[in-house]
């Protein structure tokens, strides 16, 4: 993993007998993709083409982000390095990028570019007013809004000069719904639509850049979350057409506990299918724009 490869499309890494797949040859940043949402991304990129840069923060996904890795390029024949960077770290981004220009640069005219960024990576605590503090909020808006800033910054030398570029954020329907404890957390989302917009005027001329606000996505953190939290989401997916439960298709969790939820959570792929579509050449005429990933649990408007 540690020679430079050049990421660029040639013939000599698609299969035989098949047509260049709709990314190939693009290099993806992915923040957040040692698992759940960013890894399905992953995974959703890595099938279409596209080289990938996971980037993870702890210790801990250190070995689940390498195994993923290793799993993308043995599957879909693409290039694909994890690298620990703590995008709430000043240092974090830069060194994210500059790790990946270390490996994907050409190996002689030393041409560089990141073709996708994914800013999935975020954290959430919910508290109720009262017991916010300096620390809770600070930490949040470093990692959920500083965070891509930085990042972007670091990317702007390499991101293309075509229009071909692509920029996804990860928002939430936590940033216009208003729910209780979520002061600090919707707020950072709903400063990344704003930035969101902003960037898409801004980067005009060398990328589209969108968001999606999911639902609950059945991913570790849903797991963590108890009767209160699914009471409170439970009149939404109930109200989201494609959150009702169906036997014998969905997860069997899920169809059990349809009751007290209301529906159940997104697949943490069908998340992804919507953000790889707005990385395609189809979605060139789509910038500045929350796209609504999930299920109806909240309407665009």
């Amino acid at each position: 993993m540690s020679r430079p490869v050049y990421q660029r499309a040639s013939s000599t890494n698609l299969r035989p007998g098949t047509a260049p797949r709709s990314l190939e040859g693009k290099l993806a940043i992915v923040t957040g993709g040692s698992r759940g949402i960013g890894a399905a991304i992953a995974r959703n990129l890595a099938s279409k083409g596209a080289s990938l840069v996971l980037g993870y923060t702890s210790d801990s996904s250190s070995e689940p982000s390498a195994q993923l890795a290793s799993s993308l390029e043995s599957s879909h024949g693409i290039n694909a390095i994890a690298v620990q960077a703590d995008i709430g770290n000043p240092q974090g981004p830069a060194h994210l990028v500059t790790t990946a220009k270390n490996h994907f640069a050409h190996p002689r005219s030393g041409k560089f570019q990141i073709d996708i960024i994914i800013n999935n990576a975020g954290v959430s605590k919910n508290m109720p007013l009262e017991e916010i503090t300096s620390e809770t909020f600070t930490q949040q808006y470093t990692v959920n809004v500083l965070g891509p800033i930085l990042l972007l910054q670091a990317a702007l030398p390499f991101l293309p000069k075509d229009r071909s570029g692509r920029i996804v954020n990860l928002s939430s329907v936590s940033s216009s719904l208003g729910f209780h404890g979520q002061t600090v957390y919707g707020g950072t989302k709903a400063a990344l639509e704003a930035m969101t917009r902003t960037w898409s005027r801004e980067l005009a001329e060398r990328a589209t850049v969108n968001a999606v606000n999911p639902g609950p996505v059945a991913t570790d953190m849903y797991e963590l979350t108890g009767p209160e939290f699914q009471q409170q989401m439970k009149p939404f997916m109930q109200n989201a057409p494609l959150q009702r439960v169906r036997e014998g298709v969905d997860d069997e969790r899920f169809v059990k506990d349809a009751e007290l939820a209301g529906g159940r959570p997104a697949y943490d792929h069908e998340i992804a299918g919507v953000v790889g579509m707005l990385c395609s050449e189809d979605s060139g005429w789509c910038t500045g724009s929350v796209v609504s990933a999930n299920g109806g649990f909240k309407f665009s408007y």
